[in-house]
């Protein structure tokens, strides 16, 4: 349920004040999204880096998919948070949140594959990165999430359409 706050209207008649009730949605600003990417990543490059070196064995590799993804995920991660504001469905609820994980993992799971192919040049490398890290940011990404949620800095409200006048009684 949307939260609403009653606003008087132009046309109160003899002595009655009338209400509209104005609904109201979360809108992030552009800094908001920007810091929660930034956030993000770095946890997300910290996973990337210990999958990466449990996996290859090599630190300079680890680093190498690690560095090079910081660049590519801020954008991505940047250009998912904008397509999900344009959905206004749930913006509070626990499914939300799930379901964004897991559109982001697809994005991030596929960028980290190809990363780590271009990087290794081993495919069978590329896909244990991409499969490990997938199951633990999924995780990671929820909580983030929902931390962000109770985080107020960086939400604009904006008012929706009023959805018509209801009288209340004058004092």
């Amino acid at each position: 349920m949307m939260p609403y706050r009653g606003r008087p209207s132009a046309g109160s008649r003899r002595g009655r004040s009338v209400v509209a009730p104005v609904i109201l949605k979360d809108v992030e600003g552009h800094g908001r999204a920007l810091a929660k990417g930034v956030s993000w990543r770095v946890i997300g490059t910290l996973d990337t880096f210990i999958w990466s070196l449990l996996i290859t064995r090599q630190p300079f590799s680890a680093g190498s998919i690690a560095g090079l993804e910081t660049f590519t995920k801020i954008a991505l991660f940047y250009l998912h948070e904008r397509v999900w504001r344009l959905i206004p469905w749930a913006p509070n609820s626990h499914l939300r949140s799930l379901i964004k994980a897991v559109s982001w993992r697809v994005v991030g799971s596929a960028d980290t594959f190809i990363l780590s192919l271009l990087v290794t040049g081993k495919a069978k490398y590329a896909i244990s990165i991409a499969t490990a890290e997938a199951l633990t940011k999924i995780v990671l990404y929820y909580a983030h999430e929902r931390i962000w949620r109770q985080v107020r800095w960086g939400r604009l409200e904006a008012g929706a359409e009023t959805e018509g006048a209801v009288a209340a009684p004058s004092a």
